[in-house]
């Protein structure tokens, strides 16, 4: 099976689209969404629908911190995600607030692992960002194959048995195997605020039948999506970053 797997939405309509459509196009059969699917872009009202559609259809979906500040959580933000959120809330919901909240932190899902932020405590919002915070995720769980975002840059973790961690950089969609004597944790890049130098939406695509994953990257419409942020008054600096990646 084709999988897809999306994470840090971020309320970026276009984006999540675009994803969608080049998923759609190379053949996934399901969709994974890591979380995040709100918090410093402009539509998310719709953002959640979408992600409720895609549920209703058999979808994984997980809870991100920035969802979970929206339905309500007592998660750590810096000043201008808080300023986000609040602008969120007001235009969810009772139902859209609920279904955030009613998010899994994790799905185990065969062999696989499913979280936003790392395994070691994915209510804790760990950062993945090297070797030794990809060792942590590993000590903690043991599934041969685990998926997290929240970063927002794409990385590639392994690890033999209970040996040493490397760590890979992903530039390109050419399929990586993933040995079955490896453990891996494959970071995802963003799909609505990439922050890698690389404006385009970010997104992965893994063949649970030959173990390879795909880091691959669609085109979306950022202007629009910029003058939506300005337009709601939201930070210049959310429009801006949309067109340098960082």
């Amino acid at each position: 099976m084709l999988i897809a797997i999306l994470s840090d939405i971020h309320a970026n309509r276009e984006a999540f689209e675009a994803c969608l459509d080049a998923a759609r196009a190379a053949g996934a059969e399901r969709v994974v969404l890591l979380g995040d699917i709100v918090g410093y872009g402009p539509d998310p009202v719709w953002c959640v629908e979408k992600s409720r559609e895609l549920v209703a259809a058999g979808a994984i979906c997980l809870r991100g911190n920035h969802d979970d500040a929206a339905a309500g959580g007592t998660v750590s933000l810096n000043e201008t995600a808080r300023a986000v959120i609040d602008w969120t809330k007001e235009r969810l919901d009772a139902a859209q607030i609920a279904f955030l909240a009613s998010l899994p932190l994790t799905v185990e899902d065969q062999d696989r692992l499913y979280v936003h932020a790392d395994g070691s405590s994915p209510a804790r919002w760990h950062y993945v960002t090297d070797s030794e915070s990809a060792a942590l995720h590993f000590n903690a769980t043991q599934q041969r194959v685990s998926f997290c975002g929240h970063v927002h840059l794409p990385a590639l973790y392994s690890r033999l048995a209970q040996g040493h961690v490397t760590a890979f950089t992903p530039s390109s969609a050419a399929p990586i195997p993933l040995l079955p004597q490896r453990r891996w944790l494959a970071v995802m890049g963003a799909v609505g605020q990439p922050r890698d130098r690389n404006p385009t939406a970010a997104f992965g695509l893994y063949d649970d039948t030959r173990n390879e994953l795909r880091y691959m990257r669609a085109a979306y419409d950022i202007e629009a999506t910029a003058a939506k942020i300005r337009a709601a008054g939201l930070p210049e600096s959310l429009a801006t970053r949309l067109s340098t990646g960082r």
